[in-house]
């Protein structure tokens, strides 16, 4: 598959691989300046309902949205390409999951949902109309994984191999997602929950900069099969990783 273009709007994901993701903030300007010095991102103008898109050298990578309701978690949200959202949110239902936001049209931008798995842990899916999602990934400042925190891997497994069978598993699968058990680095009350890969070159480096600019390291750097990867929290409490390949 060729990567969008700078619009964002050349091409659609197969359904099932992550195209998106978003942050949850109190504080909209407050990450701007965060992630802007973290990833070297620039933003674009406010639309109307305050979210800001974040560019890498021209091309969309991310969205930053303002959390309309305190009690919300400040959160980063990883969005599944679909072609048909409605279809995909009710195989979520059949699947044991449940819907915690239906699908809904964002202008001509496409259409969303968000749904929480089985074990709780929430994805969103996104259904392309002028967004097909990123322009840029897998570069440094780029989105580049999504790891499944969960705790029972099988029963995960079950779940997003039915739901996203040809990402998983079909030819030229590249599904940019992973299961894990919820053990080991995490404390025990941890709910099981999607963690986006952010890609650097430098893992210290970024880690020190997180820091600086008002970041938590939560997880110190440590070993997995897909690099060497650092748990972060903003200045505003949202998790995240740094990834180093």
């Amino acid at each position: 598959m060729a990567e969008n273009s700078a619009s964002g709007d050349a091409c659609t994901y197969r359904e099932g691989v992550p195209c998106w993701v978003d942050a949850q903030l109190p504080d909209v300007a407050a990450g701007r300046r965060f992630y802007g010095e973290l990833f070297g991102w620039t933003f674009d103008a406010p639309r109307d309902d305050a979210t800001v898109w974040a560019r890498l050298r021209g091309a969309p990578v991310a969205a930053l949205s303002p959390k309309t309701d305190g009690r919300m978690p400040t959160v980063w949200t990883v969005y599944f390409s679909t072609a048909d959202a409605r279809a995909l949110a009710r195989r979520i239902e059949a699947g044991g999951g449940q819907l915690v936001t239906p699908p809904r049209p964002d202008g001509d931008l496409g259409g969303a949902a968000l749904a929480a798995d089985p074990q709780g842990a929430v994805f969103a899916l996104w259904q392309p109309g002028r967004h097909a999602g990123f322009g840029r990934r897998h570069e440094p400042g780029t989105f580049t994984w999504a790891e499944l925190y969960t705790r029972d891997t099988e029963a995960a497994d079950r779940f997003y191999g039915d739901l996203f069978h040809d990402a998983l598993f079909g030819p030229g699968a590249e599904p940019d997602f992973g299961r894990a058990p919820l053990t080991g680095v995490f404390p025990a009350e941890m709910p099981p929950h999607f963690l986006v890969h952010f890609l650097v070159g430098d893992c210290e480096a970024a880690l020190g900069t997180a820091v600086r600019l008002g970041g938590r390291v939560q997880v110190p750097p440590f070993e997995t099969s897909y690099g060497g990867v650092a748990v972060v929290t903003d200045d505003q409490g949202a998790s995240f990783a740094l990834l180093q390949r």
